[in-house]
């Protein structure tokens, strides 16, 4: 276990945001993560858990230390009839996890192909895609308290899964470092090509039959054709929830904005998309000298090169404060402002 000292973080979160942390240690086993856990002044200051770095906006260089989780591993650990169990240590790259498990005909994440970020965050974040989220096939997230270093482990119920949510992102929020996560794939496959533009992209395929293969590729597509690869470009996925609104305050907004799109979330909700409010507001596009929002996605804001974290979080303010004023809805972040 190696700790550094004034580390730039520029190379590792994808906004490309050039911050430094006082110290940075990288966790590579289980056995050294339970023994820095353990160690109580190790922990006394304060301390940021970093996976892949695509959910986190740095404000400023990080007064304390970085934990990063680089623990590898993808295991079967069980099989029934129908399900196959897989456990993938958190600091698996979450795309390659699925591209595994499609090679091995396990179904279940196809939908969620190219999702930036490593396995670890995805069921504090609950990731989803593409009409499915990944409660959906959790079994159970393992974890080591921090404040003592004692393995734990969360059935899916203990999990308080939600829209872009979990335990471990509200009343659990800081206290778990998660080591792995089993999820529950099925052996006979599903598929799910009703959302979003996924039909109309495999109609486009020399063979346009739906298969793992098939759907993961016409993700890929879509979401290659849309996003920035932040590689290139400096960006986190998506920046803001699509926020979730009464029907009541749906059917008032339709009056003035018919082309509003919606879909059904319950019988006294619907789900807005937050890319449609912010391109009505003028956003899609905006470049404002080093940063600004996608031409292409409006819900995606940019760092072009050499933009503060502060200057992005202040385009994150202005664009909810004007859909705040033209819609009466609140927008809520996505990414982690740090």
């Amino acid at each position: 276990m190696h700790i550094q000292q004034h580390v730039s973080l520029k190379k590792l979160n994808t906004f490309g945001i050039d911050a430094v942390a006082e110290s940075l240690v990288e966790l590579v086993s289980l056995s050294d993560a339970i023994a820095y856990f353990q160690n109580e002044h190790d922990i006394s200051a304060q301390s940021l858990i970093l996976g892949g770095g695509s959910n986190v906006l740095f404000l400023d260089d990080f007064q304390g230390r970085i934990v990063r989780n680089q623990l590898k591993g993808i295991i079967e650990v069980g099989a029934d009839a129908e399900h196959v169990y897989v456990e993938a240590a958190a600091g698996e790259n979450w795309h390659q996890f699925v591209l595994y498990c499609i090679a091995n005909n396990w179904a279940g994440v196809e939908n969620l192909s190219l999702i930036p970020g490593n396995v670890g965050a995805s069921p504090i974040q609950n990731i989803g895609a593409y009409g499915v989220e990944v409660k959906d096939v959790i079994e159970e997230v393992k974890a080591i308290e921090k404040s003592n270093g004692k393995m734990r482990s969360f059935g899916a119920p203990e999990c308080e899964f939600d829209y872009r949510s979990s335990v471990f992102k509200t009343s659990l929020k800081d206290k778990y470092f998660i080591t792995s996560v089993v999820f529950r794939l099925n052996k006979h496959p599903e598929f799910n090509t009703s959302y979003g533009a996924i039909a109309a992209e495999l109609a486009t395929f020399a063979d346009p039959r739906p298969s793992l293969r098939n759907i993961s590729q016409a993700v890929i597509n879509i979401r290659e054709s849309k996003l920035p690869n932040p590689k290139v470009v400096g960006n986190a996925g998506s920046f803001f929830k699509n926020p979730v609104i009464p029907k009541v305050h749906y059917e008032m907004l339709k009056a003035q904005f018919p082309q509003m799109p919606v879909y059904p979330v319950s019988e006294e909700n619907v789900k807005v998309p937050a890319g449609w409010l912010i391109e009505q507001c003028g956003w899609k596009g905006k470049d404002l000298g080093g940063y600004g929002v996608h031409k292409d996605h409006s819900l995606v804001l940019v760092n072009y090169g050499g933009a503060s974290g502060r200057k992005i979080f202040q385009l994150s303010e202005d664009i909810i404060n004007s859909v705040q004023e033209k819609f009466g809805i609140q927008l809520e972040r996505e990414v982690n402002v740090i």
